[in-house]
């Protein structure tokens, strides 16, 4: 599309603008970055005073593990392919391949599998083939850039990390499957009701997830420490405990969030005209039928948006997961959290630093699977129709 003249910017905007975003990018992405390369390195490397050797890692090179330059190249050529791959031939086979109701429960469980296959062939596979053609490749065998996993092996196998990352699945799954559920029922009822009680109903709902964590967190815990004696006389003496159950952490945070998931996806369903509906009506289909069969396909990009803030607010979550769920039931950030508190060595330290970049990886996945249903869906709530 065509800019007309007077629309067009300038060079000098042009390029500051541009330079401005690159050095917020930089900024943003660079303590990511940087805590990922002193994960994979000795303790001595990690908090070194010389960057360059933070980067390098002699003392780790010096244990014997490293990246020789052809473990480099074959491992950057894998990568490539794995990414274009991921974005090209994994959206065809699971829009060929998955029923036409469960395109995102194929996602879902394709992304999960890619990112399985992912780990074994980039984490297990290529390093027993590289480890022989190393032996025979002279120079290009020697490594050249310091890189361990044992810190990674040490949280996941020793520390056994993997339970905090399936309680954080738990939860996580939990807070978005009920508040979808919930919020896209809602979400249409409201708009299609021309009721401003409705409407002022969810502006205090507003209001309430608007309050700090803390404060309602305030108000949950004594509940939860004393809930068997409370429901003692309702189910005598096997009355449960809420304190450290998840489902009852998930029931909290769904509360927190579910104001937040109907405004959005209100504002969704307003952006699709009641045309549709009234053409699903006069084709046989009840309210509900129109909704499932109708509404819903067209409002897939919105409902995976709401389903991402409700991701994060879940899976990020610090204070309700903290104070509400046991140490056996922890989630994995307040997990890293007690990782950085206690008394600890530099590799202690450092395999803080390994958990903390591990939490980040399901992020990245997701972002990269549903980036285009994300911008579409954000596009779709930006712009009333």
């Amino acid at each position: 599309m065509s800019t007309s003249k007077a629309m067009q910017q300038s060079f000098a905007l042009r390029f500051s603008s541009g330079l401005f975003l690159a050095f917020w990018c930089l900024l943003a992405a660079f303590p990511i970055f940087w805590i990922a390369i002193m994960s994979f390195k000795s303790p001595v490397d990690a908090f070194a005073a010389s960057p360059w050797d933070v980067i390098t890692g002699p003392a780790t090179r010096a244990n014997g593990d490293g990246l020789s330059v052809l473990d480099i190249a074959v491992g950057l050529v894998v990568l490539y392919f794995a990414i274009r791959w991921a974005f090209t031939r994994l959206p065809g086979l699971l829009q060929q391949y998955c029923p036409p109701g469960m395109i995102v429960l194929g996602w879902v469980f394709g992304a999960i599998l890619y990112a399985i296959a992912f780990v074994l062939v980039f984490f297990s596979l290529m390093p027993l083939i590289l480890g022989a053609l190393n032996s025979i490749a002279g120079p290009l065998g020697t490594p050249v850039l310091g890189l361990t996993t044992q810190h990674y092996v040490a949280v996941w196998a020793e520390n056994e990390f993997y339970r905090n990352f399936l309680n954080s699945m738990l939860v996580t799954a939990g807070v978005v499957t009920v508040s979808l559920t919930v919020g896209t029922l809602a979400g249409y009822g409201l708009a299609r009701s021309g009721s401003d009680l409705a409407f002022w109903l969810l502006i205090l709902a507003l209001v309430f997830r608007a309050l700090p964590h803390s404060v309602l967190v305030a108000g949950y815990l004594p509940v939860f420490i004393n809930s068997s004696e409370i429901l003692r006389p309702i189910f005598g003496e096997g009355a449960p405990t809420l304190y450290g159950q998840p489902w009852a952490v998930i029931a909290v945070l769904v509360a927190i969030n579910q104001p937040f998931t109907i405004w959005m996806l209100r504002s969704f369903f307003q952006n699709i005209p009641a045309e549709l509906d009234e053409a699903a009506r006069v084709d046989g289909c009840s309210h509900f039928q129109a909704f499932r069969r109708v509404i819903m396909p067209v409002m897939w990009p919105g409902v995976i948006t709401t389903g991402l803030f409700s991701f994060l607010l879940g899976y990020n979550d610090f204070l309700v997961t903290s104070l509400l769920l046991d140490a056996q039931n922890q989630t994995m950030v307040p997990a890293i959290a007690g990782y950085f508190n206690r008394e600890t060595t530099t590799t202690d330290q450092v395999e803080a630093v390994a958990a903390a970049v591990s939490i980040t990886a399901p992020l990245f996945l997701l972002v990269m699977v549903f980036q285009r249903q994300i911008v579409s869906g954000l596009t779709a709530g930006a712009v009333k129709g």
